[in-house]
């Protein structure tokens, strides 16, 4: 139970984090991306201030000998760069980049989205979803060698 209301703390803290800061409406976060036009610097700022917290974060956790709702960390141990990052990593830039909505902050959008009928976010998450089945589809397809035309 701990560790659920611990997940829902940090959620809550992550979802009105991305609100205050501005980062759940899309036109700020693609006025970043505009360089040449209206650029707005402050997605910078949060990002650079999340990067600080994070690595303070880092290091006071990796002194505890375990989690405290867990019964171990789970470090990713791969350091390889293989052709699915490269193109997962590039295929969520380019849809950032169009929609304006990273997955982390259309999350807390969704909730105030819907509530006031607003369409993007849902369009967006629906976008999300049907990518990572296709990824999945595609995945399955080229691991069974069947041709992609099944």
């Amino acid at each position: 139970m701990l560790r659920v209301l611990s997940a829902f703390a940090i959620g809550l803290v992550f979802g009105t984090g991305i609100l205050v800061s501005g980062m759940g409406n899309p036109a700020k976060v693609l006025n970043f991306f505009d360089v040449a036009g209206t650029w707005d610097p402050s997605l910078a700022f949060v990002m650079g201030g999340a990067l600080v917290v994070t690595a303070i974060g880092y290091r006071l956790v990796f002194r505890m000998h375990e989690p405290l709702f867990a019964t171990g960390f789970s470090v990713p141990t791969r350091q390889d760069l293989d052709m699915k990052l490269i193109g997962g990593s590039a295929v969520f830039g380019i849809g950032w980049g169009m929609s304006g909505f990273c997955p982390g902050g259309l999350v807390p959008v969704l909730g105030i989205g819907l509530g006031i009928g607003l369409t993007g976010p849902l369009l967006t998450a629906a976008a999300i979803v049907a990518g990572m089945l296709a990824a999945r589809w595609t995945s399955r397809l080229v691991s069974s060698g069947q041709p992609a035309s099944a």
